[in-house]
């Protein structure tokens, strides 16, 4: 290994869609990344190494996942990103450990910002990936306790992609929700195949037939836009629970109709409390005349940067065992990597889409004149789960 002092340019993989339906989203985070790289480069995050982010198209598939993966591993890359489908997460994350396990010292960490299905780090769970965002049981740990308090929720439809994360959604939502509010009714429950639907309007009447007063997805990126703008052109009269209504292409479908109508569980939301990371909101709207929403960049490069301190090596072994346990100071608080299962403790914001009034509610998205307004900001024992994950550990942690 070379000495501490030898700063390195840390190459990292982001694998992700970059064509198709999912695209504007990952091209809006693929940019995301690469600024926080550059910010963390010019303040010295990782003090004298630098991060560079390379984006890889793996089309939104597991299979197409996996030949990305065989090529960065081949053109030396030892660190991977990736966060758009637990589809092709599951995929990755069964690949990296076993080429971990066949290639000693030519390790791999994986960190993923945005898979959520809870299997991750639980029955599924490995040393090498590093989950930073909450996974779904978390969000609806969060969202029906929002949802519990508010005597005008009686009536709910769920309706999400079929695949992992949507199955979890929606299991996860009828769970919660019975324990916590046994009165509402699940009216409607619908998976339709994951970036494949044009029109959503079958789903919709469906939905206006059901005399549901709320819904809840999953639903991300064009599927979420395309349901949403179904739901505006039918009058739909329903509350939206999601969890990615802030993501690239939904903010222009809603509109002002999402207004006091679409809620969103996340782990930030640039209207916060203080507005802190206030820099990298604006900054980034001014590179790119884009909104920077994947907060979980800022937490990734942070903790790599501490990581790499606290093991004075980039070596991803080293760092995979630094960043066990660690805690640190996110754009939303303290957060921590918890140590059994590789989850990220960290706290929730509920929002609500609303017009931009200049006090709570300074930033838009998508120049539409709305953005999102704090309802709650939950702290992190409110959504913490527990784990299954018996996690297996390499010689020398």
């Amino acid at each position: 290994m070379p000495l501490a002092s030898h700063a390195e340019n840390v190459k990292i993989a982001f694998i992700d869609p970059l064509s198709g339906p999912f695209a504007p989203v990952g091209q809006n985070i693929l940019k995301s990344w690469q600024f926080i790289a550059a910010k963390a480069n010019a303040e010295k995050w990782a003090g004298e190494h630098t991060f560079e982010v390379v984006g890889f198209d793996n089309k939104a598939s597991p299979q197409e996942s996996l030949s990305v993966l065989k090529t960065v591993i081949d053109q030396g890359y030892r660190y991977i990103l990736q966060g758009n489908g637990s589809g092709a997460g599951l995929a990755l994350m069964d690949a990296v450990n076993k080429h971990n396990e066949r290639n000693p010292g030519k390790e791999i960490v994986y960190i993923n910002y945005a898979a959520v299905d809870p299997d991750m780090t639980n029955s599924k769970c490995s040393f090498w990936h590093f989950r930073i965002d909450a996974n779904s049981d978390q969000k609806m740990e969060a969202m029906t306790t929002h949802m519990a308090k508010d005597q005008n929720v009686k009536k709910v439809y769920i309706i999400g992609q079929n695949y992992a994360f949507g199955h979890q959604v929606t299991r996860a939502a009828k769970e919660y929700l019975k324990r916590k509010r046994p009165d509402v009714q699940i009216v409607g429950d619908d998976l339709h195949p994951i970036g494949q639907v044009k029109d959503f309007s079958p789903y919709v009447a469906k939905i206006r037939a059901s005399g549901a007063d709320t819904v809840i997805t999953g639903n991300w990126g064009a599927d979420l836009a395309l349901l949403i703008k179904a739901a505006r052109e039918a009058n739909l009269d329903a509350n939206f629970y999601t969890y990615y209504a802030a993501t690239t292409g939904v903010p222009t479908a809603m509109g002002a109709s999402g207004e006091g109508r679409v809620k969103s569980v996340g782990y930030w939301n640039a209207n916060n409390e203080k507005f802190v990371g206030k820099e990298i909101v604006e900054g980034f709207k001014q590179k790119y005349n884009d909104d920077y929403y994947t907060m979980a960049t800022y937490t990734g490069l942070q903790m790599l940067s501490n990581a790499f301190k606290q093991a004075k090596s980039t070596d991803p072994v080293k760092v995979a065992f630094a960043m066990e346990g660690m805690k640190f100071q996110s754009l939303n608080g303290e957060v921590e990597m918890r140590k059994q299962d590789h989850q990220l403790q960290q706290p929730l914001y509920i929002s609500t889409w609303t017009k931009v009034n200049g006090k709570d509610v300074k930033y838009d998205q998508e120049n539409t004149g709305y953005g999102w307004k704090t309802d709650v900001k939950l702290d992190t024992y409110v959504s913490a789960q527990p784990t299954s994950c018996q996690m297996k550990r390499p010689s020398g942690g």
